[in-house]
């Protein structure tokens, strides 16, 4: 898990969409209908990229041949301080091809909802 890690510590969206499979499937804290497939999964992630200011990874979970990993983070925006967790899973080809991203506290959540909104609005414009 440690490539997934190194690529969002680094900014290198890229390099962690590189890691997704084609069927990967993203479970946001924001949407209720998850999004499919790596074209929809990448633009979001270069979105949240820019919304979550000081993000770093505080806690790996699983170990390192495990199918199952959690990524406890921290972040920020604005002035609102955020916790969270990406829980992924690896398929059999050492792809993502699972990850669902929880965020607490709940003012944080909403924060995430107003910032992302913008984001793909943005997006939508350009």
């Amino acid at each position: 898990m440690h490539s997934f890690r190194a690529a969002i510590e680094a900014r290198d969206i890229a390099a962690a969409v590189a890691l997704l499979s084609d069927n990967v499937v993203l479970r946001s804290p924001v949407v209720f209908k998850p999004y499919q497939r790596r074209e929809a999964v990448e633009p979001i992630l270069h979105a949240v990229s820019r919304v979550f200011e000081d993000f770093r990874y505080v806690r790996e979970i699983g170990s390192e041949d495990a199918a199952h990993h959690a990524l406890v983070f921290e972040a920020r925006i604005g002035d609102q301080q955020v916790e969270g967790c990406d829980f992924i899973h690896i398929d059999d080809s050492g792809l993502i091809d699972e990850l669902m991203v929880m965020v607490r506290p709940l003012t944080a959540t909403l924060a995430l909802t107003e910032a992302m909104k913008a984001q793909v609005a943005a997006a939508e414009q350009r």
